[in-house]
């Protein structure tokens, strides 16, 4: 299992970290997730890639780039 931390966009609110935070718990693999909008970063611990993780955030009107 891996910890890794993304940069999000888009996000400008507590409703949008919720609505992030949704999104990648629904995604297989994942086990832990936090998001910060002050840094607006995503830190997901699991085994899911990034391309699912991804699809996921922008299906929720986000968007989610390797590197933070």
């Amino acid at each position: 299992m891996t910890s890794q931390t993304y940069a999000v966009k888009g996000m400008t609110c507590g409703g949008c970290v919720r609505h992030v935070e949704k999104a990648l718990r629904n995604t297989p693999g994942v086990t832990a997730v936090t998001v910060d909008l002050a840094s607006a970063t995503a830190t997901v611990d699991g085994t899911a890639t990034f391309e699912a993780l991804a699809a996921q955030v922008s299906e929720a009107g986000y968007d989610l780039a390797s590197g933070a």
